[in-house]
């Protein structure tokens, strides 16, 4: 069993994006400013507008707003310039404390920043009002370039000089219910995007139209590769020749390294009796995110949402000695989880996860080398797709105790025991991740950075001592005593759909030799080309290289068009000169080409599968 988060039913391959610059306190306070800046610019533009919330994000800040009527895209304009004309005058920004009483009356006519004095007045928090601007306000918040907000603080010390004019944007804008509730009020979002300098923000721009082109969403529906059925149901992928074709490949990859290591396949159903997972804790935690299924006989069911606590079973099926240990089970199969609607996203968010999933269970003192073994495929497995690697010491929260497995002692081993193993193998530079561990113990998550240079969550390695106790899983030591054993979680991939996702972007659709559906197209000019074509194309296959033949009947022009866009790594067209010759010219997604023979051409293509390069 694998996941990102104490959260247990996330994704596990969430991937999320981990940008350096969320770390970056004096950048989160330009962009909480800035935040402001729009609030002020649009109450100056539109003064019967209700401002309610405005945070720094990860790329820059939004603000909520009820406007009197609606805002459309070309509105931004206005309010970016509106923006640029106030930012000379926000030399400092002053705070003050006041009592809940002085605040309503500040904000008489705002609904929302009434019921947020409320809530923190209830709470016995301070209410605190930032002012900045110039020297006269009212109680709209605004006057002139005066700007008073309800706010925690966290601003630049002096905007006017900090903020570079050229370093933001005003980006989009969206829908948004007050306090993200669909029985509130729905709000317009106004978003901006903001760096430190107008370099970094068309970085960030041309970063981020180069991630759309690559989006696994649009890519994946071009390269024919999955689809989505309404009929079906959202977040329920159905996987085409091509795209189950490169999954097996995948899965057989990760499968060919864990055989090398000892380990061996299991099959497990897809639904259990709640039982199972009551005895192994899920169930009292995260009943509401299973589907359930209830039976004729009045029996409750779950579609499993992971593997381990049926593994279990098959380890204590029968009495293990110390010799029979470890005992590594392997298997990839779908599990089920009821994601809500607005959280699905393309393949990176599915509801029917495909999990590469193992469990070792061993002895205390087998830890360290089973753990560096899953390393070892890890190390291997990502190496082929060019990401390099950092790791993540993924460790409890005590201060959100309760939402793990076990006790603090138990806690405190495993973490000993996993920190070691990382500081042992990778040095102690490793990224501090307080709060991520799973719920059952510990973790190594491992960090690659994309094409894009967006850092994404890869595999995990999970270190658990509590499922094993709950479910009194034992061997037989030397002493002939019974001695609790040691669950090790661990996925290469973790979800296939998320990893696919990472490829199709990462490759940007244009895939390894060894992984494209297609490898080879072969393209006769006319008709009286088309038998020797043929000839070329049954030796091709027949030496199992994966070939796709574009027939005459179009034009030559369109059918090369057709097999570029389907991002093919090496087209073969042939007219007379191959005919007369046999040789023929491979050429390869970038232009470069070579006359080989056909023999020639077969080897040079098995050597780049077998390579995997």
């Amino acid at each position: 069993m694998v996941f990102c988060k104490p959260r247990l039913f996330r994704n596990l391959f969430l991937s999320v994006m981990i940008n350096a610059m969320e770390n970056n306190d004096l950048l989160a306070n330009k962009r909480h400013t800035l935040a402001h800046l729009l609030a002020a610019a649009v109450l100056e533009l539109y003064p019967d507008t209700k401002n309610t919330i405005g945070p720094a994000i990860d790329n820059g800040f939004y603000y909520d707003f009820e406007f009197s009527s609606p805002l459309s895209e070309n509105d931004l304009v206005k309010i970016e310039a509106k923006m640029r004309e106030i930012l000379p005058s926000w030399s400092q920004f002053k705070h003050r404390e006041v009592a809940d009483k002085e605040a309503k009356v500040v904000y008489t006519n705002n609904p929302y920043k009434l019921e947020l004095i409320e809530e923190i007045s209830a709470k016995g928090e301070p209410i605190t009002l930032y002012t900045v601007g110039g020297p006269a306000e009212h109680q709209s918040g605004v006057s002139g370039a005066r700007f008073t907000d309800l706010c925690r603080g966290g601003h630049s010390e002096a905007p006017n000089t900090d903020i570079d004019p050229a370093g933001f944007k005003l980006d989009r804008l969206a829908g948004a219910y007050w306090r993200g509730d669909s029985n509130n009020s729905m709000l317009t979002r106004i978003y901006g995007l903001a760096f430190d300098n107008q370099e970094e923000l068309e970085d960030y721009i041309a970063k981020r139209e180069e991630a759309e082109k690559r989006d696994h969403k649009k890519l994946g529906k071009e390269l024919g590769l999955f689809i989505f059925s309404d009929l079906v149901g959202s977040g329920l992928p159905l996987w085409t020749v091509k795209g189950t074709l490169m999954r097996e490949l995948l899965n057989d990859y990760v499968w060919e390294l864990r055989q090398a290591k000892g380990f061996n396949r299991v099959t497990i159903p897809h639904i259990t009796k709640k039982d199972l997972y009551e005895t192994s804790g899920h169930w009292a935690k995260f009943a509401d995110e299973l589907f359930r299924i209830n039976t004729r006989e009045g029996h409750e069911f779950a579609m499993k949402p992971m593997n381990c606590p049926h593994h279990t079973q098959i380890f204590d099926a029968e009495q293990r000695s110390y010799r029979d240990m470890p005992q590594r089970y392997s298997e990839t199969t779908m599990v089920y989880r009821d994601e809500q609607s607005g959280e699905l996203s393309g393949l990176s968010r599915v509801r029917s996860i495909t999990q590469d999933d193992a469990h070792v269970f061993c002895r205390e003192n087998q830890i360290e080398n089973e753990m560096n073994a899953i390393w070892d495929i890890i190390d291997t497995f990502y190496k082929t797709f060019g990401f390099e690697l950092k790791v993540r010491f993924s460790r409890h929260d005590p201060a959100t105790f309760d939402k793990y497995l076990g006790t603090p002692e138990i806690w405190q081993k495993a973490e000993e025991k996993l920190k070691s193993v990382i500081t042992d193998r990778y040095d102690d530079k490793f990224i501090d991740g307080l709060g991520e561990a799973a719920m059952y113990g510990p973790k190594i998550d491992f960090m690659a950075k994309d094409a894009l240079g967006r850092t994404l969550q890869v595999a995990t390695i999970q270190l658990d001592f509590n499922m094993p106790e709950r479910f009194k899983l034992t061997c037989i030591n030397e002493k002939g005593e019974k001695e609790p054993i040691v669950m090790i979680h661990c996925a290469i991939m973790g979800s296939i759909e998320r990893f696919m996702s990472t490829l199709i972007e990462h490759y940007a659709g244009a895939f390894p030799t060894w992984l494209s559906p297609v490898q080879v197209a072969i393209v006769p000019v006319a008709e009286a080309h088309d038998e020797y074509a043929k000839n070329v194309a049954r030796q091709l296959k027949e030496a199992g290289i994966r070939i796709e033949f574009l027939e005459s009947g179009d034009s030559l022009g369109k059918r090369i068009r057709t097999m570029k866009t389907s991002k093919v790594p090496y087209f073969i067209v042939i007219g007379d000169k191959e005919k007369d010759s046999g040789n023929i010219t491979i050429e390869n997604r970038t232009g470069e080409k070579e006359e080989l023979s056909t023999e020639q051409l077969i080897g040079k293509l098995q050597t780049e599968i077998k390579n995997r390069s």
